[in-house]
């Protein structure tokens, strides 16, 4: 008969540690990644400041700004109001996220791409692993 020794509790109960680096990142997957990203960063942004211009509205802030403008007589700064207007302020919104997602996604691919020259040069970023 053979006998078979069941792993000490020693063995079996300690973590195991890994050491690894990252080497390289795959710039095309950080481009798709910042990309949906940025996007949701982008639509996050549009919702924000709808939500500040309707907050602002119903605290009459735009109101009394305009009837102050009107009060002192300034009343060229009055047409000055009509770029906060909601639909302008949207579309302005809309744009800065347009160009957040394209400066986001080309930043971040370049990041990639500079992080594996590096990486090539000096090894990489030392990670350890353990699992419980």
């Amino acid at each position: 008969m053979s006998e078979q020794h069941a792993p000490t509790s020693n063995q079996s109960d300690a973590p195991r540690r890994v050491d690894l680096a990252i080497a390289r990142i795959d710039a095309w997957t950080v481009m798709k990644v910042s990309f949906l990203l940025s996007v949701a960063f982008g639509i996050a942004i549009v919702i924000a400041t709808i939500v500040l211009w309707f907050m602002l509205d119903a605290m009459h802030v735009f109101s009394t700004l305009e009837s102050f403008l009107q009060e002192i007589g300034a009343g060229k700064f009055t047409e000055l109001l009509e770029y906060v207007r909601l639909p302008r302020t949207i579309a302005y919104a809309t744009i800065v996220g347009v160009i957040n997602v394209v400066l986001m996604t080309a930043i971040s691919t370049l990041g990639a791409m500079l992080y594996n020259v590096v990486a090539s040069l000096v090894g990489g970023i030392k990670v350890s692993l353990m699992d419980e």
